[in-house]
């Protein structure tokens, strides 16, 4: 779900590198609309609005699609942010030196844009993790939906409760911690060397 979002991202900014107007404003569309409908939302129009139109899909699949939308819409935004961070100075530099805008995009902008942009992409990355427990609204077994079914068989509902946060502090903190190592080394110069 990370990397397929990351992939809707990586599109996207390389589809708004062309500076065409009309497909900017798709974009910008669907990143409003991925950003702002919750993604509980989402979820209830994959799964209980597509078999109205014949489309159904099941409840691991519908997960994947709203968190890929979902994710593809704020990554979207953070490497966007990122590409706009570099000085017009190295895109001039790059056309000086005769790179096409694919060359400029590959070996300038997104590199760099990545850089910029890795504080919140790791962000984002986490809060997509902490949202996958929405997913149990459509009967996908992850943690909140698994939780859930122990108590209702064990009535051991702080015990389970308790073992779902860490669960969760287990999964996230790995990802803060690494996020805190990269943001030092990019501040001291040393990422990459």
């Amino acid at each position: 779900m990370i990397l397929t979002s990351l992939a809707v991202a990586i599109l996207n900014v390389t589809l708004l590198s062309l500076h065409k107007p009309w497909l900017n404003g798709l974009i910008r569309a669907y990143v409003e609309l991925a950003r702002n409908t919750p993604l509980l939302i989402q979820l209830f129009f994959l799964y209980f609005g597509l078999p109205a139109l014949g489309i159904s899909l099941s409840g691991f699949a519908t997960a994947v699609i709203a968190m890929t939308f979902l994710g593809g819409g704020y990554l979207t935004e953070a490497l966007r942010a990122g590409v706009q961070a570099i000085p017009p100075s190295q895109l001039e530099a790059g056309r000086a030196i005769g790179l096409s805008r694919w060359q400029l995009l590959r070996h300038v902008q997104l590199p760099q844009a990545w850089l910029a942009s890795l504080p919140a992409l790791f962000a984002n990355f986490i809060f997509l993790l902490k949202e996958t427990t929405v997913a149990s609204a459509v009967a996908v077994p992850e943690l909140l939906y698994t939780t859930r079914n122990y108590i209702a068989l064990y009535y051991k509902t702080y015990e389970m409760l308790a073992v779902l946060t860490l669960m969760c502090v287990l999964i996230s903190l790995p990802l803060s911690l690494a996020l805190r190592v990269v943001e030092r080394r990019l501040q001291h110069g040393q990422f990459g060397h």
